[in-house]
């Protein structure tokens, strides 16, 4: 990390003794975002207070906004080197300037600042933070927005690291946003370069806005009079403040960021957008959303009517919420990128929530590419997980197909691990992958297959065995139909793809037909397939496609390196025996 960061962090152990390390955070993050604003406002302070003593309420708002191009502004007469030349009334000094700014400023009230300058003023620690936070200059002149960005994130990551608290909910590795970014613009190049593009992007778990941010940063990147409007909704207070304080400075719309559940209340019910981006939480339980979930999945076309997966892991929610925030097709389309582990991959048996998910997404033919990423990206886990690309509009070419990318060894080593995260997608890395992406077919199918939705579907099938009499004979109904024995029931997957079935399921019949009389017949010649429980399933078994038969070693070599070991092992018997 930077000195910023080094210093910030370092303010942090004024608190030891008054505050736990886990409570560091709510002091030291909103004395950052106050010194912020203070910084960004300083330049505009006198004018803003002439105005204030000529306007109020919405008519101010109107002209500070057309005077200085800030949606945002404070009227006290108080800023940090203001503050500092009255030590006694230091914290009454200090409310009031919280309370002078505009009434799109709510994110202190999430940290219960007044609370915490109670108790700072209390333990006298007051003048020494304020005094040390004056010192430091977050002007973005000073110190740029992405700057920034890391600096809330590397104190959340040490505050959360100081409890032993999970750090990885609040956000996502820039390495892995800016490669999810890149994929999501891919096929929007031509159009972003535009004069004058204008965009949306949303994320309904937005964190500290991290994926907002870079989004906005690679737009400019590539078109500095691009304009992209951010929008994001974030359950969690803290993280929440963050990010609209962030949106603030860098001249966003704050009521674009709101705060709430989005998995119980859509706070963008009414919209949709060009890019959504997510990272939601690794198993994450929507035990507490599940009433308000369960009623919206009755109604058909809602945001989870097409199935819902275990209550104990909602990542696959949060899926289904990004694909109807996508621009629907007839508006010109959507694109979607969101970062998940394995399990919505292949979770869940033929015809359960999660693989009903699948297929409704397969099938709309909304999946465009998975990207596996390398293990130990992230602050909180070693798991391997996945970037999901969708598109409701997909390019001639890569309509009816999916794209899977094997990723996992495009890293390099961190000079330092960061909690769990010891590895990074470099630029080049980057780079690499972007260059599968775009040769799709064309790429080298070690590292990248292009496969239909029928590659990913199979058929659940009952096998049934007679029931026998003490005599051997099968027992029978009133029908003559033998009845099955349920202890030698048995139930096995058939692909859509056996035989070289290219119908997908309309080719059940004789595909199954076809599967029985080859792989299971032969070995039990009295079996039979109940069809009135036959179920379809779909699955993504991504390591299965880039699985690589590696031949055991000769016995000849396996039995010499024993021969090697067992030998240095006598000689260490021998020392110890002298």
């Amino acid at each position: 990390m930077s000195k910023l960061g080094t210093f910030v962090w370092g303010i942090a152990d004024q608190l030891r003794g008054v505050y736990k390390p886990h409570q560091y955070g709510g002091v030291i993050l909103p004395f950052t975002i106050l010194r912020r604003l203070d910084c960004v406002l300083a330049p505009t302070r006198e004018e803003v207070r002439a105005l204030a003593g000529q306007y109020s309420d919405g008519a101010l708002d109107v002209q500070v906004k057309r005077k200085t191009g800030l949606s945002f502004y404070n009227t006290s007469a108080f800023d940090f080197a203001k503050l500092l030349e009255d030590p006694e009334g230091l914290r009454a000094n200090l409310m009031d300037y919280v309370t002078g700014f505009s009434g799109n400023i709510d994110v202190f009230e999430r940290f219960k600042f007044e609370n915490e300058l109670a108790t700072l003023d209390e333990k006298n620690r007051l003048y020494q933070i304020t005094q040390s936070f004056a010192e430091v200059d977050l002007h973005p002149d000073t110190v740029p927005n992405a700057e920034m960005g890391d600096l809330f994130e590397f104190l959340i990551f040490k505050f959360a690291e100081a409890s032993n608290e999970d750090a990885g909910e609040h956000y996502t590795p820039r390495d892995a946003i800016r490669l999810m970014v890149d994929l999501l613009f891919a096929e929007d190049n031509a159009a972003l370069l535009e004069p004058g593009a204008v965009r949306s992007t949303y994320d309904p778990t937005a964190g500290t806005g991290g994926l907002l941010s870079v989004a906005e940063e690679r737009i400019l990147e590539r078109n500095p009079q691009a304009r992209l409007r951010l929008y994001g909704q974030e359950i969690n207070d803290q993280s929440y403040a963050i990010c609209k304080s962030d949106m603030l400075v860098k001249g966003q719309d704050p009521g674009n960021i709101r705060v709430g559940d989005t998995l119980t209340d859509d706070q963008f019910w009414d919209r949709t957008f060009d890019y959504c981006t997510s990272n939601p939480p690794f198993g994450y339980s929507w035990l507490g959303a599940r009433e308000a979930v369960e009623k919206e999945a009755m109604v058909p076309g809602s945001r989870f009517s097409h199935g819902l997966p275990g209550v104990g892991d909602g990542a696959m929610l949060f899926l289904c919420h990004l694909v109807h925030k996508m621009r629907p097709a007839h508006e010109g389309g959507g694109r979607a990128g969101i970062v998940l582990n394995g399990s919505p991959l292949f979770t869940g048996a033929a015809e359960s929530g999660p693989s009903k998910i699948r297929q409704w997404l397969l099938e709309s033919d909304l999946v465009e590419a998975i990207i596996a990423l390398p293990t130990n990206m992230f602050f909180n886990t070693g798991i391997a997980t996945y970037i999901w690309i969708l598109d409701n509009t997909k390019r001639p070419e890569r309509q009816g197909k999916i794209q899977l990318i094997d990723a996992s060894s495009f890293w390099t080593k961190l000079r330092k691990n960061l909690g769990s995260k010891s590895r990074e997608v470099d630029a080049a890395s980057r780079d690499r992958i972007l260059a599968i992406y775009d040769d799709f077919e064309d790429a080298d199918p070690d590292l990248s297959k292009v496969l239909t939705a029928n590659d990913f579907g199979y058929w659940t099938i009952t096998v049934e065995r007679p029931l026998l009499d003490d005599a051997g004979n099968p027992v029978v109904d009133r029908k003559r139909t033998p009845k099955p024995y349920t202890k030698r029931r048995d139930t096995e997957n058939v692909p859509f793809t056996y035989g070289g079935n290219v119908a997908g399921d309309a080719g059940r019949d004789a595909t199954i037909k076809a599967y029985v009389a080859a792989e299971v017949l032969p070995h039990v010649p009295d079996a039979w397939i109940d069809e009135k429980k036959t179920k379809v399933g779909y699955e993504i078994p991504f390591t299965r496609h880039f699985y690589k038969y590696v031949p055991p070693r000769p016995l000849a070599e396996i039995d010499a390196d024993l021969e090697k070991q067992v030998a240095k092992i006598m000689e260490l018997l021998q020392e110890v025996e002298k």
